[in-house]
């Protein structure tokens, strides 16, 4: 089924058709893309995704985050509240692969689209489901965002300064936690579907994503009864690990817990007493003492300007860097090198640059193709030609508001 530019890419035998909206699906259906899987997304006629409107910046007056999330997919317009258009998504799931939506559970079944009545037309289909909370479970109806799956699943409550409300991530983590997990759901789908010829439902819930990043936050309350809580920049009980000032007003991150490495700072510091010292020899015994010791390596760092301070430590072996903003990526001759960054072109705005695939495989890797596209961009190319729609009824759908 290979389509377009995409042959030789690991998933270009994939036919994905997309329901999901804002990030949490289509964040799924994005990595599924990126590897050469034909993504096809179905928009409200009306006004499509709302990340259409999402995130404008100036001077284009127009989301820049939009052309991120739904590239390399292809979008078609359907009303799924008519029966017309249920009907245009069934024939599209009849030879697909993967499935992606992200309602609140129980819209698929009120279409009359539920797993048991689309596995009668394709028993190969896999049905990825991102929601808040999941498809089962007292809180599985709720509206469930990301914000409220980041506080639930506890990455909120430690998060920020500890003399201040939690904090969040200026990113959307539990969307695009919950739509990584979902992708990985779905290849093990698939590799699975290859042993017994039938598809299954990922369910993939926000709350969940996020637990799963939590570490051993919930033994350490169940075993010693201890809660983490928010402690800023630093992870209690681990030193020196900190953001530390430096003599031209910039700031350097410097991550030296470690036994080992804590000896070649000290050492990059003149200060190898600090190394045998009972107060800092171990690991435990820096974490007991990490206020002091933060305050003498920030003393030492505050000495030196930024970039003389990140040489020392880099050949010292201390794992040490700025804390970058979106112009250093640009700038920086690493993100160059391993193209970190891909720049396309915009039909409209021009240059458009974006992270580009991750992980790197070396014999198939994905790859960024375009950016997203317009509403209803691909409605000729997958109902005609994919279809086989004739005219008539193309004429009618539109007429009636379908697509």
């Amino acid at each position: 089924m290979a389509h377009d530019d995409v042959a030789g890419m690991p998933l270009d035998d994939l036919r994905v058709i997309e329901l999901g909206q804002l990030l949490a699906g289509p964040f799924c259906g994005q990595l599924l893309g990126d590897f050469g899987a034909e993504v096809i997304k179905v928009e409200d006629p009306g006004s499509g995704d709302p990340m259409r409107q999402w995130g404008r910046e100036k001077p284009y007056g127009r989301s820049l985050w939009w052309p991120v999330v739904a590239r390399n997919k292809k979008s078609v317009t359907a009303n799924l509240r008519s029966a017309v258009g249920q009907d245009l998504l069934r024939r599209l799931l009849t030879d697909a692969d993967v499935l992606v939506e992200n309602f609140r559970p129980g819209t698929l079944e009120r279409w009359g689209l539920s797993p048991e009545q689309l596995w009668e037309l394709n028993p190969r289909l896999v049905i990825t489901r991102v929601t808040g909370f999941g498809q089962t479970g007292p809180y599985a109806a709720r509206a469930g965002y990301g914000s409220i799956g980041e506080a639930m699943g506890g990455i909120r409550y430690v998060t920020g300064d500890p003399d201040r409300p939690p904090a969040r991530a200026g990113v959307s983590l539990g969307d695009s936690l919950a739509a990584t997990f979902a992708c990985l759901g779905t290849l093990v789908a698939l590799h699975q579907r290859e042993r017994t010829g039938r598809g299954q439902v990922v369910d993939s819930a926000i709350y969940e994503a996020v637990l799963a990043m939590m570490e051993s936050l919930v033994p350490e309350w169940q075993v010693a009864g201890y809660q983490r809580e928010r402690t800023g920049t630093t992870l209690p009980n681990v030193a020196p690990s900190n953001v530390y000032p430096t003599a031209d007003g910039e700031m350097v991150l410097v991550a030296a817990n470690q036994d080992t490495v804590f000896k070649r700072l000290a050492a990059a510091m003149g200060r190898d007493d600090l190394a045998v010292d009972e107060r800092y020899a171990t690991h435990g015994a820096r974490g007991r003492y990490m206020v002091e010791l933060d305050d003498t390596v920030a003393a030492w760092t505050a000495t030196l300007p930024a970039e003389e301070l990140l040489e020392l430590l880099h050949e010292n072996g201390v794992p040490a860097g700025r804390i970058f903003k979106a112009q250093d990526m640009l700038a920086d001759p690493h993100f160059a090198a391993r193209e970190a960054i891909v720049r396309l072109t915009h039909p409209e705005i021009g240059e458009f640059a974006m992270h580009n695939v991750v992980p790197k495989l070396s014999q198939t890797p994905g790859r960024v193709r375009a950016v997203g596209p317009e509403l209803g961009q691909h409605n000729e190319e997958i109902y005609r030609d994919l279809l086989g729609l004739d005219d008539d009824t193309m004429s009618s759908l539109r007429d009636s508001g379908v697509i």
